[in-house]
């Protein structure tokens, strides 16, 4: 499309038009950074869901409206922890644990899917600072369940503390779409995490990393005396061959510092600079489509004086 023409030192010249061969690779460049940002816009997105999801649980929490109530609640937690019989099955070549323990006679009357319930749907939150994982944590380990958050063993403890517990909680890792339990290779000995349920608060410290086959599931059995919990999560990335198992023993009293960091909002999404990139190579696409439909200028336009004769 031409907007004007003019005639300059006997030479014809043309206003700007679409030049095919600047648009052409203006495109591409954007198609490639739509591509090079897509996992970190996806995460974004995911995180900030998770963020959303995890607010909505603190706000129905301290509305004191919750039916059972709190007290009720961890009071039924404690009650199915008590008449856990055994620890967590990680089969051979299935890629999600699956709950081995099982309630005695007199317990059998507690519902796993009816403890530790609000009406956001969640279990708890937990918090690894050391890797910026700030996720929902719901019942079981389905996948469609593994998509939002981290998920609870059933058959293991449930997380709400205590002597002899031993509470198991898995996560996806390497997902295009959310990073979930991905740097959880980067948790190091001495690293802390904690899990907010209901109006409790549980730090535990990390003491023991090991990566074991799926069938290897000695490490997940309760200790005596212990209080402990076990991240989950697999490894070798893309691969999932083997697990990693991040454990750590409860830390009492709750230091101030994660009591005070209770029910605050999560602080995840950071900045989203995948954003600041896309809009980078769009303005700079545009620039280039923009000043390609331009011709050259005559080198007297330029400030070149004619020789003269």
């Amino acid at each position: 499309m031409t907007t004007r023409t003019a005639t300059t030192m006997g030479r014809t010249t043309h206003g700007w038009r679409l030049r095919w061969y600047a648009l052409v690779p203006a495109l591409m460049v954007m198609a490639d950074l739509v591509v090079l940002t897509y996992p970190s816009e996806a995460a974004w997105f995911a995180q900030y869901d998770q963020s959303r999801v995890i607010a909505t649980s603190v706000e129905q929490i301290d509305s004191g409206t919750l039916s059972p109530s709190i007290t009720q609640q961890l009071r039924e937690a404690h009650e199915y922890n008590d008449a856990l019989s055994s620890g967590a099955v990680l089969e051979a070549n299935h890629r999600l644990p699956t709950g081995a323990g099982t309630s005695s006679d007199t317990k059998a009357s507690l519902d796993y899917n009816t403890i530790l319930v609000n009406p956001s749907g969640t279990m708890a939150r937990l918090r690894i600072p050391a890797i910026d994982v700030d996720l929902p944590i719901y019942h079981g380990t389905s996948d469609a369940t593994l998509l939002k958050g981290v998920g609870h063993l059933e058959g293991t403890s449930l997380p709400v503390g205590g002597k002899g517990t031993h509470a198991v909680l898995t996560g996806h890792r390497g997902l295009a779409t959310a990073t979930m339990f991905t740097n959880l290779d980067r948790v190091r000995k001495g690293d802390t995490f904690t899990i907010e349920v209901m109006d409790q608060v549980l730090t535990y410290r990390v003491h023991d990393i090991r990566v074991v086959d799926p069938s290897d599931t000695a490490s997940l059995k309760a200790e005596p005396d212990k209080d402990l919990v076990t991240l989950v999560t697999c490894t070798p990335l893309g691969i999932n061959s083997q697990r990693i198992l991040v454990t750590g023993q409860r830390v009492t009293p709750t230091p101030k510092k994660d009591r005070d960091a209770a029910k605050r909002p999560s602080g995840l999404p950071g900045f989203p600079w995948w954003a600041v990139i896309l809009s980078a190579g769009a303005v700079s696409s545009v620039v280039f489509v923009w000043r390609s439909g331009y011709p050259p200028r005559p080198r007297s336009a330029r400030g070149t004086m004619p020789r003269p004769r």
